[in-house]
Order: structure tokens, then sequence, then C-alpha cells
């Protein structure tokens, strides 16, 4: 009898220790695609340990996914990518698999409707596990026994096959937030907090020179097809903000009437306010008593005290544009973002820390002057106000894989940096994210930028 599965599935949500065991396994450093592979799977059943069968099965909207899904969607992807092309010998797990967890491949199959995806209360979750054991065992053994072109082709897939999952494991914490916020138990996905946020560093500014800047990645490892190719790209001199917006600044905002008034508006986003009463960043709430606002958290509810220096997070990118302006200032162009963040080494409050939640930008440490801004990685994606379109000379992947980044650069805006649930080793300084500017669900914030 093989219960394995369910019991992972089945550990209490009031279990504060799952995620910290989990974080310090995520500081393994394995070397070699197969050691690499085997780490990335590994972790997203570990973060699974603090969830029930039925909290895997829950889509609380449109944007998320199950967790069920995204443990086989990600499966779905080395089956499909690469065992039934590169193994012959290979059998599916299941054939209707092929099609009901491909997400948006319409060259490789059909695919079901995105908001349907909790209707598949089968295959079972056993099934999905038995589903990752086989296709694990599989790519495993293809490492070991190709050589060759062959050997490095599949290396390579298996690199962009890791990246996918990595970005599904943010896609569970973001998704697993959404869905306990809208049960009216509030479940906790970790403990409590773990400390008051200290006080947020005083706003600084920092200042870079106008003039021919290289964007985009080159030379040896693994990058995105949208990362490519390295371009020159001509800016004027701006300085940027030396941290996040924090929620007591927001509040300033939301407190002067930000949300009321048109003219800090863009039209679509003015809409958007008024069709959904858009009043604060998604997860907060205001007592009707006291006035009192709380925020929900993938730690539980916390009172506004507890977070007011952090970084603010989940506002779309019309709330980010209308807070800049509110301000007198603007969003960073992703050319500037990316040319400050080049300057550093990729590290902070990544999904490694186990903090689950923004942390502040304390004084300790920010001294007038200092060279560069902090807080670029981890903490929250910061949207900047640059469509998601093709560098110049972009080429997608061949093939089906040309799927993956290309069909999406219309309607859509950049982020940068990672979040606090983005995996340290996934996140660079070249690294674009994207999504339509009225996604609030993802953790996204803002940081100001201004021009000299």
């Amino acid at each position: 009898m093989t219960t394995a599965p369910e019991q992972r599935a089945s550990l209490s949500l009031r279990h504060s220790g799952s995620y910290a065991h989990t974080s310090s396994a995520l500081q393994e450093r394995p070397s070699g695609p197969a050691q690499q592979f085997s780490a990335v799977r590994r972790q997203s059943e570990q973060l699974c340990q603090p969830l029930t069968a039925e909290d895997m099965m829950v889509q609380s909207c449109d944007e998320a996914s199950p967790v069920k899904w995204h443990m086989a969607h990600t499966t779905w992807f080395y089956e499909t990518f690469i065992l039934s092309q590169f193994d012959p010998s290979y059998r599916p797990f299941n054939s209707d698999f092929v099609w009901l967890f491909n997400s948006y491949y319409n060259s490789v199959s059909e695919h079901p409707e995105k908001k349907l995806r909790a209707s598949f209360s089968r295959p079972s979750l056993e099934s999905i596990f038995d589903y990752r054991r086989q296709v694990d065992g599989a790519v495993l053994r293809l490492l070991e026994c190709s050589t060759g072109p062959e050997l490095e082709e599949i290396e390579t897939r298996v690199i962009l096959g890791m990246n996918h999952e990595q970005q599904h494991q943010e896609l569970l914490l973001t998704d697993i937030k959404h869905a306990f916020w809208t049960n009216p138990l509030h479940p906790v996905y970790g403990g409590p907090l773990r400390h008051e946020s200290p006080a947020a560093a005083p706003l600084q500014w920092h200042s870079y020179d106008g003039g021919l800047r290289e964007i985009g990645f080159a030379g040896e490892g693994f990058a995105f097809d949208n990362e490519r190719p390295q371009h020159l790209e001509y800016l004027e001199p701006f300085a940027l903000a030396s941290r996040a917006t924090s929620c007591s600044e927001y509040l300033e905002f939301m407190q002067s009437g930000g949300y009321g008034r048109p003219e800090l508006w863009l039209s679509e986003g003015w809409d958007a306010v008024q069709a959904q009463g858009w009043r604060a960043p998604l997860y907060w709430h205001q007592d009707a008593g006291s006035g009192d606002w709380s925020v929900f958290t993938l730690r539980g509810r916390v009172s506004f005290s507890q977070i007011a220096e952090t970084p603010v997070c989940h506002v779309s990118y019309f709330e980010a544009d209308a807070f800049a302006r509110w301000a007198g200032k603007s969003l960073p162009t992703e050319a500037e973002w990316e040319t400050a963040a080049r300057e550093q080494d990729v590290s902070g409050n990544l999904m490694e820390s186990g903090e689950l939640h923004p942390q502040a930008a304390d004084v300790e440490g920010a001294s007038p002057g200092s060279a560069t801004p902090r807080q670029l990685f981890g903490d929250v994606w910061e949207w900047t106000r640059s469509p998601y379109v093709g560098y110049p000379r972009f080429e997608p992947l061949p093939g089906a894989l040309g799927e993956y980044n290309g069909k999406f650069m219309c309607n859509q805006m950049v982020l940068r940096g990672g979040s606090v649930v983005t995996p340290q080793s996934h996140v660079r300084a070249t690294y674009r994210n994207f999504f339509p500017a009225a996604t609030r669900w993802q953790f996204s914030g803002i940081r100001l930028t201004k021009a000299l």
C-alpha cells in the first residue's frame, strides 16, 4: 500500500515548522543537471507539506491554478519536451495527461480552459505523485545513458524544465495564498511572523549617468529566450529610489484620496478601480468599527503595525503608476532597473529565507550616499513602465517551446527583481517577468524613479 503522497499532503496547516525545514533544503547547491533536477523536484513536493489534499484542489480565481495541477503540469513538461522526444522506450504514464495537463502549447495538443482546472478531481492526488515518480526516474536514466550532442540537448531542456518548475513553485505559493484568503477560516500556510518589522531605511536617491547601456543577457549560463539578445539602449540621466515603497507610504496615498482622484489614473486603470471597487491593495482589510487596517499573509492575518514599514505588495501596475504620479515621480523603465541591478549580486529576501512576506529595508547598513539601491532582488516584484515586447533581433526558441514566452508579448507590463517566493537560483538582473496591468494576486510592488 502506497500512502506517502497522501501523507505528504495531509500535514497540519498549523504546523509552523514545515516551511522552516523546507527553506533549509533550499540552501543546498547541487552540481550537475541530474542533482539539480532532483533538488528542484524535491523542493516542489516539500512546498506541499503544509497542505491537505483538499487544499491542493482549490482554484480561487481565474489567474490561479490548483496546487495539484502545478504538480502535474511541471511533470508534463519533462514528459512532453524531453522523454517523448529523446527516449524511444518511454511510454506515457497516461495518454490523457498529454492534453489534460497542457497549459497553452497549442502546437502540442488541445487543452482544457484554465478556469476549469479545479474540476480535475480525477486523476487522484496519489496518481499525480506516481506520475511524478515515473517521470523523475525516466529523466534521470536518460541523463545517465545519453552521450554526445544528444546529451547536451537533453541537459539544455532539463535546465529549461527546472526553471519552468521554479516558476510554478512561486505560483504555487502565490496561488495558495489567494486560496487561503478566500477561505472564510483564513487558514495559515506558515507559522506566525517571525519578528516585528524594523523601521524602514530613509528613502534616498541613487543617480545614474545617461548614455548607451548594454541590456539583456549574454554569455554562459541559463536565460530565457526573452532575455536575449543583449543590445544597446540609450538612457537619459535618472535617479532610482534606494528601496521599495513601504506600506505606510502607500497608506498616505490612500488617505489623501488617491483611489478617488481620476487625474492620477490611466483610463483603463480608473475603469478597473470603479468596476472592481479597489480602495486598497489586495489582502488589506479595514475594520468597520475601529478603522484599523490588517493584512492577510501566508503567515496569517496581521495588524498593519506589524508590516507598516515593509514593501507594499499585491498592487497592480495601475496602482503603482497612480502612486508614482501622486508622488511626483514615475516607475523605472526595465532598462533603468537593469542598469542598477547589474551592479549587485543576487541576494535578498527570496524563497530561501523562509520569511514568506516582504521585509523592511532596515536602517542598519543604509548609509547616506551608499553605492547601490537595496531590495532590488527579493521582497516584491517591481513594476516597470516598460511594455513586454521582444528585444531587437529577438528570436523565440524553435518549435513548440517557442510558445513559452514570445506569444505573450502583447498587453503585458514588465516586472523585475523577484519576490519573497522566488527561488534565488531562478532570478538574475536580466530576468523579465510580465503580467497584465490589472494583475494584483502576484507579490508585486513599487520602486520610484525620477529624471535628472
